[in-house]
Order: structure tokens, then C-alpha cells, then sequence
């Protein structure tokens, strides 16, 4: 893959809950964290990868025959595969080199690489059709992962060129990356989606796969340093950061900050990204936890409000506009 082109796993289009107005978002491949609940596992590893689709497979073993390293596993009945609790995967992943063969000999869309390489022309195109929308709502585009800090390179020049475009622009970022790395892109767009997972490292540790302590202190630059509206994204998950004593906590942690955010989005846990573990023969440990009521979160929402902070229980960004 040549400098000028990265892997994005999905262009997604009308979306509301990722800046203000109608917005396209852009996922990117590739990030450095490991949060135990992401909800796009497709977007963690930073090469291609193959999903496979046990709903779509008729087990005719064309894959198997395909294979150069004896990666598929032999077919079995179509119903066996696809019962409930089956631990059944086509795909052996340890054997796996991603010639991509067994994609090209699946009829039945059972197999499909995820990443697609594009050029920031490429993804401003599709971006780009939806303009319309964005000049009636407000909305743009919006650069999300994985981990847009994980390419500053390509990255950079993608909010480059979408400015050039005259296109609004927000980056949804960990803010686990280097300062230098931030803040220049950050000097590129309009909003800032800036994720708090928790505020004890020792937590963000274990659930995340590292401590919060850079993440923490950019977030303390960024609102120093810039001038930049920031938005902080709190995913919540039952059990790890939904008590009233971890929000009165975090409340005075984001009291002491050189500014206060433009505003706080609670964010809901839920499950519906199990199928993509599965079609990438990962087993989610979280993928019997139910999903988090959002009535549940209006409570921490009041209590954020009554601080004196703007807040959102699921991070709607749209704004009705008369017309639509």
C-alpha cells in the first residue's frame, strides 16, 4: 500500500450522535487500545482482515479448496454451523496469510475483506455527496476508528483537504497518542470528540489495555493550549463506570481543568456488534452483558446538568432545522 492511501473500514452516512448536524463519518484502521468493549473490533488491527459470515455460508467448501495454507476448516452441515452456541469458525486465523483466495472463490458474500485502501480524494468524494445535508443541519465529516492519531500522516492531510473542500470537520480521538501528534490535528478541525473512559488508570488498564495518564494530560493541554470546542465521549458500562460516586468523581476532575468542555456525552453500552467478533472468530467475553437502558443514565445526565455542564444520553448532535 503506497503513502497516499490507508485502510477504512466504513464510510458511514446520515449518521447524528458524532457531531452536530447530519454527518459522514470515516472509520480508519488501526488503534493502539484495547478497549474490552469496542463497539468496531473490525477497526482495531491495522492490516486487512476477512470476515466470515456463518449466516451467509452454504459450506460448499469452495474456500477449502482455494486455500494455499490449509487455513479453512473442512465444511460441515450449514444448520450445525449456524445453531446456537456453535464454536464452529471457517476461517483457522492462525494459519492465515490473507492472500485473499478464499474470498475470491465464496459465490455467496460469506467471506469479505474488511479494509478497503482509499486516498483522502477518494473519501472526500463519497463525503462530498452528501453536502446538501451538511449545509442545511451543520453537520460534515466527522474522522473516527480505530484511531485517527495512529496515521497523523495520512490523517493530516485528509482534514487538510476536507477543509480546502470547505467542509466542517470533527475528529473523534482516545487521545492516546503523543501531544506533537494531537495538537497538529487538532489545529485542523472545528470539534474535538475526545473519549474518557475512566479517570483511575489502574481501571482504564485493565478494561482498555493501558493507564489514562497521557490521555488525561492531553485533554489538559487541549483545553490549555487550544482554543478548540471539545467534546468529552464517555462510554458507560454497567459495573466499571456507571455509579454516582465514579461521576461525582469525575465531575471534580473535569472541574479542574484549565476550561470546561462544550459538553459531555453519556454513552450506553449495548451488544449489537457481537456478530462482527464472530465474523472475525473473536470470542467477546461482553457479548452476553446486556445492553445499558438509556433511561438508566438520565440520573448521572441531571447530575452532570446540575454541576453546570451541558450533557447528552447518547451524544445526539442534530439540531431540527426547519425544512427537514
Amino acid at each position: 500500500m503506497s503513502d497516499d492511501t490507508l485502510l477504512v473500514t466504513d464510510i458511514q452516512r446520515y449518521a447524528v450522535n458524532d457531531g452536530p448536524g447530519f454527518r459522514t463519518n470515516v472509520f480508519l484502521k488501526g488503534c493502539s487500545l484495547r478497549c474490552a468493549w469496542c463497539h468496531n473490533p473490525e477497526t482495531i488491527n491495522k492490516e486487512r482482515e476477512v470476515y466470515w459470515k456463518r449466516r451467509l455460508c452454504v459450506q460448499c467448501g469452495a474456500c477449502l479448496n482455494a486455500c494455499p495454507r490449509d487455513a479453512i476448516n473442512a465444511p460441515i452441515p450449514p444448520e450445525e454451523a449456524q445453531s446456537e452456541g456453535s464454536t464452529y469458525q471457517k476461517i483457522i486465523r492462525e494459519r492465515c496469510d490473507l492472500c485473499m483466495k478464499c474470498v475470491d472463490a465464496c459465490q455467496f458474500g460469506a467471506l469479505e475483506i474488511v479494509g478497503k485502501p482509499m486516498t483522502t480524494e477518494s473519501i472526500l468524494d463519497e463525503v462530498e455527496q452528501d453536502r446538501p445535508f451538511y449545509d442545511r443541519t451543520g453537520g460534515g465529516m466527522t474522522v473516527s476508528g480505530g484511531e485517527p492519531t495512529a496515521h497523523p500522516a495520512f490523517t493530516g492531510k485528509l482534514l487538510d483537504d476536507a477543509r480546502k473542500r470547505g467542509l466542517h470537520v470533527c475528529i473523534d480521538t482516545s487521545g492516546f497518542c503523543t501531544w506533537e501528534t494531537l495538537k497538529s490535528l487538532v489545529e485542523k478541525v472545528d470539534i474535538v470528540l475526545y473519549d474518557i473512559k475512566h479517570i483511575d488508570s489502574s481501571e482504564h488498564e485493565r478494561m482498555c489495555g493501558a493507564g489514562n495518564e497521557l490521555i488525561l494530560d492531553n485533554l489538559r493541554k487541549l483545553l490549555e493550549l487550544t482554543d478548540k470546542e471539545v467534546w468529552i465521549r464517555m462510554p458507560i458500562l454497567e459495573g466499571f463506570n456507571d455509579s454516582i460516586d465514579y461521576h461525582k468523581r469525575a465531575i471534580e476532575f473535569l472541574k479542574s481543568l484549565p476550561r470546561k468542555p462544550a459538553r459531555i456525552d453519556l454513552l450506553p453500552f449495548h451488544n449489537w456488534c457481537e456478530n462482527k467478533y464472530d465474523w472475525l472468530g473473536i470470542n467477546w467475553p461482553l457479548r452476553n452483558i446486556q445492553a445499558l437502558e438509556p433511561l438508566r443514565l438520565e440520573i448521572i445526565k441531571d447530575l452532570y446538568e446540575a454541576n453546570d455542564f451541558v450533557a447528552t444520553v447518547g451524544g445526539s448532535g442534530f439540531e431540527n432545522r426547519e425544512g427537514l
